[in-house]
């Protein structure tokens, strides 16, 4: 039973992300771009008021699946490259945090480019 609830709470936070997501698209004039971005931000800010570890105690892959997520490990990896390092962690702890986020995402742009065939949109 606790699984069917935890994957309940999964699709509820995840489906708010999206609809919050889908009303941005529908009511303002934001760009794709600015409404990724005002996502990350989101996560950043959840994770430098130490949100966003609660949330994604209870949520799980609900808020860090999400563009959200990637927002939130940047804030985490900062704040802890900070205590450790002391100024200079601001720099480094948040792509040292991501990288293995970011060398997926780019080695599969790179997988998908040579596959698929590019064509001009009409």
């Amino acid at each position: 039973m606790q699984i069917f609830l935890t994957f309940i709470w999964v699709f509820l936070v995840g489906g708010f992300i999206c609809m919050l997501g889908q009303l941005l698209i529908l009511r303002t004039n934001f760009t794709p771009s600015r409404i990724l971005t005002f996502f990350v931000v989101i996560g950043v800010i959840l994770g430098a008021l130490q949100l966003f570890e609660p949330i994604k105690n209870f949520a799980s892959s609900g808020i860090t699946v999400p563009i959200v997520g990637f927002g939130g490990v940047l804030a985490e990896g900062v704040i802890a490259a900070v205590r450790e390092n002391g100024f200079v962690g601001i720099f480094i702890g948040g792509v040292a945090a991501a990288a293995a986020g970011i060398a997926v995402a780019v080695t599969a742009a790179l997988v998908v480019s040579l596959i698929a065939r590019s064509r001009q949109k009409m």
